[in-house]
């Protein structure tokens, strides 16, 4: 596993706002930044060892001397284990623990206030992560269960309808609006761009992350030589106006990853986790993909998609994830950080921690889907992400046995660096038009 530390730049940024709102956008640059670091370089530790955490907070660069700063620390998504007050001597301040008894990460969060707002900044230290063992269990007709699936979605036609895009395709790419049927007399939708010179390419989907939005397809890859397909997951068109999905986002799918949790058959990502093999089938119906080389990425729900993807349908041949949502959902129940959207945390456990809800989430854990990975992958997180816990994201990717890797941004939330994504590309890049040699 190898990992890096990156001084912060202009970034794009995957941030889950609520339960089920996803929205790209540049992290807040404020004029006061409070600076939480834990004293190893690489913030990972082992099991007892102490930590030191350094608090310094800048403005406009410079130290702060003299502020009062409130602090808390705590396991991630935990209840506070301490929390105090502490006065910044030459604009820093440093706590030091006793560290954890048991793998996972301590998080050190500092506020301030300064001319009339308020500011936060979070570090977190890693205690032997690669130790972390899922808390969701796997049922035992789970194969089973996904293999009837995929079974009832190969019996249904796909009739595929294709829309060219001209405003949208390029002097080397023709760019459609594909609309394909899925599980449950449902569509999917979704951009498709094809190299437009003669010959066979290999192919790339891109699976989203939570929310609803429409999409634009990735033009720049196929300009590459890659075929590219990017889908939505809701059933709806992906060229429609922001308007549209901005009123579904806050109506009709408001709160969509609890819907029918109560029922394995019924859960809204059934059809979901079924639409991205539908999307496999129809790459493998064009004429112009090779019919070998494909692979699929995406961050946070994209990320679970990617990996559910890759289990389910062994057409994929590699895949890059990004802070991977859905990961080791019940870990709240065993008193430790459960993933996105944290449906059973103290305030959400209290309308879904029912026995026919926990069953349910055992089919739709990505742990589960993780433990049946067989192909090379390529992973990016951060260490302070809030919206993905780092433990959650560990659950699922220590269970699996193929060849893995990380590429760690410590200090990053639930964002991407340019960094992440030139490494999560390039590696992908390699894999599906260069000679396959490159390793993160």
């Amino acid at each position: 596993m190898k990992s890096s530390r990156l001084t912060v730049s202009f970034v794009f940024v995957l941030c889950l706002l609520s339960c089920a709102a996803a929205v790209l956008a540049q992290p807040k640059q404020e004029t006061v930044a409070v600076i939480v670091t834990p004293d190893h370089p690489d913030w990972t530790y082992r099991i007892g060892e102490s930590v030191e955490f350094n608090v310094t907070v800048l403005q406009f660069g410079n130290p702060l001397d003299g502020v009062e700063i409130r602090y808390e620390l705590r396991e991630e998504k935990m209840p506070p284990l301490k929390s105090s007050t502490a006065r910044l001597k030459n604009g820093t301040f440093k706590l030091k623990t006793d560290g954890m008894r048991k793998p996972g990460f301590l998080r050190l969060w500092a506020y301030v206030d300064v001319d009339g707002r308020s500011y936060n900044g979070c570090g977190t230290a890693g205690f032997e992560p690669e130790r972390i063992q899922p808390a969701a269990e796997e049922p035992d007709d789970f194969d089973e269960f996904w293999s009837n699936a995929a079974n009832e979605l190969a019996s249904i036609p796909m009739d595929t309808r294709m829309t060219l895009l001209p405003d949208r395709c390029t002097e080397t790419v023709d760019v459609y609006h594909v609309n394909l049927k899925n599980y449950g007399n449902s569509r999917l939708y979704g951009i498709l761009c094809v190299p437009k010179s003669e010959g066979s390419y290999p192919a790339l989907l891109r699976v989203p992350g939570a929310g609803i939005r429409p999409y634009g397809g990735n033009i720049d890859m196929a300009k590459k030589g890659v075929i590219t397909f990017e889908i939505g997951i809701h059933g709806i068109p992906v060229t429609m106006d922001q308007g549209v999905y901005s009123d579904l986002g806050s109506g009709a799918l408001s709160g969509y990853p609890f819907f029918n949790l109560d029922n394995r058959d019924k859960y809204y990502y059934k059809r979901v986790y079924l639409g991205c093999i539908r999307a496999v089938d129809f790459i493998f119906s064009l004429s112009r993909f090779d019919g070998k080389r494909l692979a699929v990425t995406g961050g946070s729900q994209g990320g679970a998609l990617s990996i559910v993807t890759t289990a389910l349908d062994k057409r994929i041949k590699w895949f890059g994830a990004y802070c991977p949502a859905l990961c080791d959902l019940t870990g709240y129940l065993d008193d430790r950080a459960g993933g996105w959207p944290h449906m059973f945390n103290e305030y959400n456990g209290r309308y879904h921690n029912k026995p026919d809800k926990i069953e349910t989430s055992g089919y739709y854990d990505v742990v589960n889907f993780a433990r049946r990975v067989t192909v090379p992958c390529l992973f990016s997180w951060g260490f302070n992400d809030t919206t993905c816990p780092p433990t959650s994201m560990y659950a699922a990717y220590n269970v699996i046995d193929s060849p893995k890797s990380v590429y760690l941004v410590l200090d990053a939330r639930h964002w991407i660096y340019p960094e992440q994504s030139e490494t999560v590309n390039g590696w992908l890049e390699n894999k599906l038009v260069g000679d396959g040699s490159v390793t993160p």
